[in-house]
């Protein structure tokens, strides 16, 4: 039952310095991904890489992106904290060199008005999932099945090529991330009642870094689709 510790209860100093390593590490990796997106986009030797060969090296980045997030999780028990926080970090580095493409198709205006817009959605609601009474355990529940009916949506999309379907998912995403958002954020807050400064929560602070992280970039790239300006 310790898991179900409210927050009330907590010790707050300790769960203040799990939670501050955690939007440390989330807040790192997303700069070293606006960092690469942005210097990929502008190298002519790196975008000609990417899109060669019909774009299968594109293709072979996002195929990687999934291989990491899953290692990771998969060898989290196994690894030590500097290890895991590398996966991280070139799981970030990887991402950057995909999201190169945005600053190519959307105006640079546009994608900072929109990163701006999904940052506050996402503080919002990472406040509201540290401070609310209610337990978002349930509705965690219910997101994580919704995520998975998008995902499905999405491929069955890649043949459809369905632009009403497009603009749907696009929407249900980003109601589903900024849940996730609440409800990670929750989650990790419990975790860090707990909190020893030990190997095992550095690592639980890299998963749930990761974990932000995620939410935050989905919110962004749904809010990029629906309202972005193209060039």
């Amino acid at each position: 039952m310790k898991d179900l510790m409210t927050l009330e209860q907590a010790q707050p100093e300790v769960q203040r310095k799990f939670m501050a390593g955690v939007y440390l590490r989330m807040t790192f990796a997303l700069l070293i991904t606006a960092a690469v997106a942005w210097y990929a986009s502008g190298s002519e030797r790196i975008m000609g890489v990417l899109f060669s060969h019909k774009g299968l090296p594109f293709y072979a980045l996002i195929i990687t992106e999934l291989v990491l997030v899953i290692a990771l999780s998969a060898l989290i028990h196994k690894i030590n904290s500097l290890a895991a926080l590398f996966f991280f970090v070139l799981y970030s580095v990887v991402n950057g060199l995909s999201f190169s493409v945005i600053f190519i198709v959307y105006e640079i205006g546009s994608v900072f008005h929109i990163f701006l817009i999904s940052a506050l959605m996402f503080g919002a609601m990472s406040v509201y999932g540290a401070f609310t009474k209610s337990d978002l355990t349930s509705a965690g529940r219910y997101l994580m099945m919704a995520l998975i009916g998008l995902i499905i949506a999405g491929f069955v999309n890649l043949l459809l090529k369905s632009s009403m379907l497009d603009w749907l998912t696009s929407v249900i995403g980003v109601g589903i991330f900024i849940g996730l958002t609440a409800y990670d954020t929750q989650r990790l807050m419990k975790i860090g009642v707990k909190n020893d400064g030990s190997e095992k929560f550095q690592k639980m602070a890299v998963i749930g870094a990761l974990e932000l992280y995620l939410d935050f970039i989905n919110i962004f790239l749904k809010m990029l689709r629906l309202f972005g300006k193209r060039k």
